[in-house]
């Protein structure tokens, strides 16, 4: 995972935007994305719930995680993140400050399970 403000590297193999608008202030050139999966980011409603507040971060993380779960289009994408990082790497660019209160964080997690 890293942080879309953060220079892209070669190391980070195939940089996959997780977040579901465009990052403020960053060009595609500089993002150095190769896939935006703005579907497999948070519901605009749960999004805007959560507006990055830290105490709301474990009932965001469980309803997030519940979207991810029950969404078939979101299960698509999981199983191609998945797919891509068997043959190389894969890291996972979000926009938010806080590296631990956010989306990337709870999908990375969700990843893992599969």
């Amino acid at each position: 995972m890293k942080r879309i403000y953060e220079p892209a590297v070669p190391k980070d193999g195939y940089r996959i935007l997780v977040d579901r608008l465009w990052p403020r202030g960053v060009s595609k050139q500089e993002a150095a994305i190769d896939e935006w999966m703005k579907e497999i980011a948070p519901s605009p409603e749960l999004r805007k719930w959560f507006s990055h507040i830290p105490e709301r971060f474990p009932a965001f993380s469980d309803s997030y995680t519940r979207e991810l779960e029950e969404d078939p289009s979101r299960g698509e994408l999981a199983a191609k993140i998945t797919e891509l990082a068997l043959q190389q790497q894969v890291t996972l660019v979000y926009a938010a400050k806080d590296p631990v209160h956010n989306h990337a964080n709870v999908l990375y997690k969700w990843l893992l399970t599969r």
